[in-house]
């Protein structure tokens, strides 16, 4: 007898509550397979600021989460769609496309733009949606290395000053997210008077993000600062239109891994003042 999608399985989407130590470590396996950056801290953030889904492969609250995607609310308007995560060997079952439609969902539930940094493959899925291209960056990688400069801790009280020129840069307010990224143990902030960066630890690297600044000279400053002052792997995602940076980055032993597309879908779409914006959060976070 042929099968029907009457036989297809029927994929059941949970929302997460808080997040207890055995679903953490889930979560965490699903980083791990899928080679990404983000750590407990991450998803904390995402439980505490926004909204998780998970697909388990059993029943109720008992089976192993295979599927993941959050919803994290920026400003007034907007909310970012992230960590579209399936485990490895049960890829290709829609399982991916259906935790995000449930995070499509929630957004406009919640009556705000989506908004989303994709890879090329994800692009073309998320144009079947009507998601639209607003720009372009690279995520540039290097290997771990010997520091040339100290760099000392800046401690995040003041930040409310950096989190309004960072609105300004990206059209969205996220305060309590920049906050969370600068406050953690592995964080450094480095401010300007012209801009900011934050460095944090990440699974596999430190990620600097977001890298903040009125021109891009001054950007270049404050990058340079955190490539010389952390001796780790580290990883950052530029706009591809930062010619400068770009030159700064292969100059100083980083290389191009992969690209993303950031992309929108409803109105109206938050512009801020891109030409501020040099480093994204990360892909999770805008």
């Amino acid at each position: 007898m042929a099968s029907t999608e009457l036989d297809a399985p029927v994929h059941v989407v949970e929302t997460l509550g808080a997040l207890d130590g055995e679903t953490l470590a889930m979560l965490d396996a699903l980083v791990v397979q899928s080679g990404w950056n983000q750590t407990t801290e991450d998803w904390a953030l995402f439980s505490q600021q926004g909204t998780l889904f998970a697909v388990r492969n059993g029943e109720g609250h008992d089976g192993r989460i295979v599927a993941s995607g959050a919803v994290l609310p920026m400003g007034d308007t907007g909310a970012w769609i992230s960590m579209i995560l399936v485990a490895p060997a049960l890829r290709g079952q829609g399982l991916g496309r259906t935790v995000f439609e449930q995070c499509l969902r929630e957004v406009r539930r919640q009556g705000r733009v989506a908004l989303l940094d994709a890879t090329p493959a994800g692009e073309r899925l998320y144009a079947q949606y009507g998601f639209t291209p607003l720009w372009r960056l690279t995520r540039w990688q290097r290997p771990a290395t010997a520091p040339t400069a100290a760099l000392a801790r800046q401690e995040p009280a003041g930040l409310a000053h950096l989190a309004a020129l960072d609105a300004e840069a990206l059209g969205l307010a996220r305060g309590p997210v920049l906050a969370h990224l600068a406050g953690r143990a592995g964080s450094r902030l480095q401010r300007h008077a012209q801009g900011f960066a934050i460095v944090r630890a990440g699974r596999i690297a430190h990620q600097i993000g977001p890298l903040i600044a009125t021109d891009e000279a001054a950007a270049a400053r404050l990058l340079a600062e955190l490539v010389e002052g952390t001796p780790g792997p580290l990883m950052v995602d530029v706009p591809d239109m930062r010619a400068l940076l770009r030159e700064q980055l292969a100059a100083a032993g980083f290389t191009p891994q992969r690209g993303f597309v950031r992309m929108a879908l409803g109105e109206p779409v938050p512009h801020g003042q891109t030409a501020f914006l040099h480093a994204i959060a990360g892909p999770e976070y805008g």
